[in-house]
């Protein structure tokens, strides 16, 4: 076998890198500053590139797949696919999801909740910040509403704090026309459900089920 001992080699005119024409095989470390394909043009490894560590300081695009055991931020611009299901420690923040969902576990969803204490007073329900509403009424009432979104549900709970006389707008409509008379006395308890049928500068209307007395 033949050896080349060489602190330095180049071309004939000592100019330039030499040209291997049939290849050239390094079977320990190759260090260069760079390197480049035909026509100065970006390197290609034909045959796969394998090593334990890679650095890049700029962009890095792939035309296949990406597989990797471990990494720490993953930041996809288009969909991404998790094949062995995805496990959120923090919070996931998201603006949709799409699936059915039937697959999901540990997904708990609120209710909101506003509380007013009105007295002798026409007070708002605010539909568009809470899906249940308890009203400590005293004196004479009338419950209103403002906001919210069509065919959204709600519940109100009426407390009586004293003697109340609670009324309802003409925003809501309940079955028949028959709008109920709450109890008066101190202490009653009463519930209604209505569903948003439609909202807008034309009114709001909404439909009623009959009141539960609870007193």
């Amino acid at each position: 076998m033949s050896r080349l001992r060489a602190n330095s080699i180049t071309n004939k005119t000592a100019n330039g890198a030499p040209t291997a024409t049939n290849g050239l095989e390094v079977t320990g470390i190759c260090t260069a500053t760079d390197f480049s394909g035909q026509s100065g043009g970006a390197a290609d490894f034909p045959n796969g590139l394998t090593g334990t560590t890679a650095t890049f300081s700029g962009n890095l695009n792939v035309g296949g797949v990406v597989t990797y055991e471990d990494v720490k931020n993953v930041d996809s611009i288009g969909v991404g696919t998790f094949r062995d299901g995805l496990r959120v420690v923090g919070t996931c923040t998201a603006t949709s999801f799409v699936g059915d969902g039937s697959a999901l576990t540990g997904i708990v969803a609120g209710i909101s909740t506003e509380a007013i204490s009105p007295s002798g007073i026409t007070t708002h329900l605010l539909l568009s910040s809470a899906d249940d509403h308890k009203v400590l009424a005293t004196g004479n009432v009338t419950i209103d509403v403002t906001g919210g979104t069509e065919a959204a549900s709600h519940q109100v709970r009426i407390e009586n704090v004293g003697i109340a006389t609670v009324g309802f707008s003409t925003a809501f409509m309940f079955p028949s026309g028959g709008t109920p008379i709450l109890p008066t006395a101190s202490g009653s308890l009463s519930l209604i459900t209505f569903t948003i049928h439609k909202t807008g500068a034309a009114g709001t209307t909404l439909l009623a089920g009959a009141s539960v007395n609870f007193s």
